[in-house]
């Protein structure tokens, strides 16, 4: 009986911060449904006015056709793609030089490598924009590509704890046939650390998706926006259509949830795989 009521009493418990949690989606997901007059009113109304006329999906036909929302999405999956690509590519070369390799200063710069992960992207962002228009990358996608293709300390953490995690016998015994470490790495390491490569490449693509500080400094051609930039241009100084940008928030999650969804078995044993030794 006891048991049963702790388990009742925890789930009442999960349930409320489930509702908590997904309190904002839902306002997002019932404004995105709404009018714009109906978006002051007071007391605020819960209910989706669109919904019970002849053009429930007004909002998001806007959105997609006014704003050409098409474009900013192809955009960001090119951007957030490629970005998150590149970042499992270099994290999976630094995670296995620091778990297997030994050499000279491996734990400093390890620590150092760490360290990047608490300085905040505002501290860094006047150097990083002189360097890209010494470059001459203002107005393109590499800006929003290379520095994360080229740093991740948490993908780089996570996939050194995976690869200590995996015996050494196996690049002992390929060592005795002559492999390199760069072929033990390709073809022994590499294909047993496939649920940590997909969870740095879930994580580094929803962060590079949702980024906005990037691309508003150094997008200028509406052609070239990503989402969040895209959005932006709906919320001026005076004004903002807060209808449209809800439905577009809403469109712009959908690829986040779905790409979760697929890889959430791999993310799960990435991160558990990743914290046992």
């Amino acid at each position: 009986m006891n048991r049963k009521l702790t388990l009742i009493a925890l789930y009442c418990v999960l349930s409320i911060y489930a509702l908590v949690t997904l309190s904002p989606f839902i306002w997002m997901l019932i404004t995105s449904f709404k009018e714009p007059a109906d978006l002051f009113r007071l007391p605020p109304s819960l209910v989706p006015t669109l919904l019970f006329t002849k053009t429930p999906l007004a909002n998001y036909a806007s959105v997609l056709t006014e704003l050409d929302f098409a474009r900013f999405f192809m955009n960001s999956v090119i951007v957030s793609g490629s970005a998150a690509i590149g970042q499992v590519i270099t994290c999976a070369l630094a995670g296995y030089a620091f778990a297997k390799l030994p050499f000279a200063g491996r734990n400093i710069l390890f620590a150092v490598v760490l360290g990047t992960a608490f300085v905040p992207n505002e501290v860094t962002i006047i150097p990083e924009y002189l360097l890209m228009r010494q470059l001459g990358w203002i107005n393109t996608f590499l800006p929003l590509i290379v520095p994360s293709f080229l740093v991740g300390s948490f993908g780089t953490f996570m996939l050194r704890e995976y690869f200590s995690a995996l015996p050494n016998e196996y690049a002992e015994a390929a060592r005795m046939d002559g492999a390199s470490d760069f072929r033990i790495f390709k073809d022994i390491y590499l294909p047993l650390s496939v649920p940590a490569l997909i969870s740095v490449f879930v994580v580094a693509f929803i962060n590079n998706w949702d980024e906005l500080l990037r691309p508003i400094l150094y997008l200028n051609s509406p052609e070239l926006y990503t989402v969040p930039r895209g959005l932006m241009s709906l919320v001026s100084e005076y004004d903002a259509q807060w209808t449209l940008f809800m439905a577009g928030s809403v469109i712009s999650i959908v690829p986040l949830v779905l790409i979760y969804i697929l890889g959430q078995r791999y993310v799960i044993q990435g991160f558990v795989g990743g914290g046992l030794k």
